[in-house]
């Protein structure tokens, strides 16, 4: 019975590549940034040498990923988000989708109110994905300790509702 290592990948400049292995917390990675003329972007050869790294790692282990699925960001408390704004979630949404795939990984696209729903989340704020990241992950509880760790924390989710979805036949195998 080989591993099962799965990406969750919690898009944008503050998102994380969070790791699960065998339904355990592995590596996390804070989403790694370049900069291209004035802009921040998602840096996709950091992204891609974490998933290598990984990768060597594990000799011999099944790998999936998992990307929560953006779209256009909606208006909120009667802010609306620039077009700009809009277009760099989706770039970095991209980004990571296209690491995966070139990499050769297969992966599923997570709705957030699917994956949250599944975790109980419907309705809450970033911080209780965090507090229930530390609460199924103990091992890695130092690395959410901070609000803004809500990235790697939504990483770590998805890719264990990644595996608890779409792996449970293939686990039991």
């Amino acid at each position: 019975m080989s591993l099962h290592v799965t990406f969750g990948i919690d898009p944008g400049l503050t998102g994380a590549v969070g790791v699960v292995i065998d339904g355990q917390a592995g590596p996390v990675l804070d989403m790694p940034t370049m900069t291209v003329g004035a802009k921040t972007e998602v840096d996709p050869r950091a992204i891609a040498a974490f998933v290598k790294q990984v990768r060597q790692e594990h000799p011999g282990a099944t790998f999936s990923g998992c990307v929560e699925r953006v779209r256009a960001m909606p208006p909120k408390e009667g802010r609306r988000p620039g077009a700009q704004s809009s277009m760099n979630f989706g770039e970095s949404y991209a980004t990571a989708k296209t690491v995966l795939a070139v990499m050769g990984i297969d992966f599923s696209l997570a709705e957030p109110a699917s994956w949250k729903r599944h975790f109980g989340l419907i309705g809450q704020d970033k911080d209780a994905s965090r507090l229930l990241a530390i609460t199924r992950f103990p091992s890695v509880a130092d690395q959410l300790k901070r609000k803004r760790d809500h990235g790697r924390a939504e990483a770590y989710l998805l890719a264990l509702w990644h595996q608890q979805r779409h792996l449970v036949g293939a686990m039991a195998a």
